[in-house]
C-alpha cells in the first residue's frame, strides 16, 4: 500500500503550483517571444543556473555518460518536447482546451504503464481517475457544464495530446532508475544532464521558426521577467520536486497530483481579473483529492 508523507505531497503540489503559472505567463508571452525560441530560452537559461551547482556532468568520467541515451530520450520527452508543444499549443488553442486535454494525464500515465512497463491499471485507479476528472471538469465548465458544448477544437488540442503522452512516458523514466547506483547521483547533475539535453533538442526545434521565418522576440521587461520565471519555478524547482514525488509514490498516482494543475490555473487567473474563488472551486478540489485516495488506496502518515 502506498503511503504518503506532508514532504512528499508538497513535492507533488508545488509542481503543480508552478506549471498552472507556467501556463498562465507563457499564454502572456504569446506575440513577444516565438513559442519555439521560447523554450530554447528557457532551458538554455535553467542550465546556466544550474551549472554552479552540477557542473560535474561534463566530466569526461562522469558516470552519468554510461546512460547518454537515458538522458537524450529523458531531455527530448520531459523538456524538449512536451514544453516546445505546450506552447506551441498555445497559439492556436483556448486555456481551456488545453487544460482538459491536460486532464487527461493520469489514464495516459495508466495507459503507457500498463502497455510498456507491465503495469496492469486497477479497477480503484480508473474510478480514481473518472472522480479526478469530473473535478477537472467542474472547473473548467465554472459550474456550467453548457460551456464544455461550446467548447471548438484546434490543432492546438492535438499538439496538447501529444505532448501528455509524451510527459507520461517521461514520468515512467523518471521511475524506473537506470540502475541502482543512479538513486545515489546528485540530484543536480542528475537534473543537469536533463536540462542540457532538452536545451539541445529544444535548439534543433527552433531551427524550424528561423527556417519559416516565423522566429521573433521583442525584449521588454515583462519578457525578461517571463523567462526568469519560467527558467527558475517551472523548470528547475518544478522539475525537481517532481522527480523527488515520482520517486515516492510512482507516476501513476503523481499523475492524479496533476489535475491540480486546471484549478491553481483558473484561480490565477481570477485573481490576474479579480475575482474571488468560487463555490465550484472548492468542489472540485474535494473531488481531485478523492481521485487521488480513490484511485491509489493510500494510506497516510506524518513522518
Amino acid at each position: 500500500m502506498t503511503q504518503l508523507n506532508f514532504r512528499t505531497i508538497f513535492y507533488l503540489i508545488l509542481p503543480t503550483i508552478l506549471w498552472a503559472g507556467n501556463a498562465v505567463v507563457g499564454r502572456l508571452a504569446v506575440g513577444e517571444v516565438s513559442p519555439l525560441l521560447l523554450n530554447t530560452i528557457r532551458w538554455l537559461l535553467a542550465a546556466l543556473i544550474l551549472l554552479p551547482l552540477g557542473w560535474q556532468v561534463f566530466k569526461p568520467t562522469a558516470r552519468i555518460w554510461k546512460y547518454k541515451l537515458r538522458f537524450v530520450l529523458l531531455g527530448l520527452l520531459g523538456m524538449g518536447s512536451y514544453n516546445a508543444l505546450l506552447y506551441l499549443a498555445l497559439q492556436t488553442s483556448s486555456p481551456i482546451n488545453l487544460t482538459l486535454i491536460g486532464a487527461s494525464m493520469p489514464i495516459w500515465m495508466l495507459v503507457v504503464g500498463g502497455i510498456f512497463y507491465s503495469q496492469t491499471p486497477l479497477k480503484r485507479q480508473l474510478l480514481g481517475a473518472v472522480i479526478s476528472l469530473l473535478g477537472v471538469v467542474l472547473v473548467l465548465s465554472r459550474g456550467d457544464l453548457t460551456v464544455l458544448l461550446n467548447l471548438e477544437l484546434f490543432l492546438g488540442d492535438l499538439l496538447m495530446v501529444i505532448a501528455t503522452i509524451f510527459w507520461a512516458f517521461y514520468s515512467w523514466m523518471l521511475s524506473r532508475p537506470g540502475d541502482s547506483q543512479e538513486l545515489q547521483w546528485p540530484w543536480a547533475e542528475f537534473l543537469l544532464a536533463q536540462v542540457v539535453t532538452g536545451f539541445m533538442w529544444s535548439l534543433l526545434f527552433a531551427v524550424g521558426e528561423v527556417v519559416t521565418h516565423t522566429i521573433h522576440f521583442e525584449l521588454s521587461t515583462s519578457t525578461v521577467l517571463i523567462l526568469l520565471f519560467i527558467a527558475i519555478g517551472p523548470s528547475l524547482i518544478a522539475y525537481r520536486c517532481w522527480g523527488l514525488g515520482v520517486s515516492a509514490v510512482g507516476p501513476a498516482i503523481a499523475a492524479f497530483f496533476a489535475n491540480l494543475i486546471p484549478l491553481f490555473t483558473a484561480l490565477m487567473s481570477a485573481a490576474m481579473l479579480g475575482e474571488p474563488p468560487q463555490l465550484f472551486h472548492g468542489l472540485a478540489f474535494l473531488l481531485i483529492v478523492a481521485g487521488i485516495f480513490v484511485s491509489s488506496k493510500l494510506s497516510f502518515k506524518t513522518t
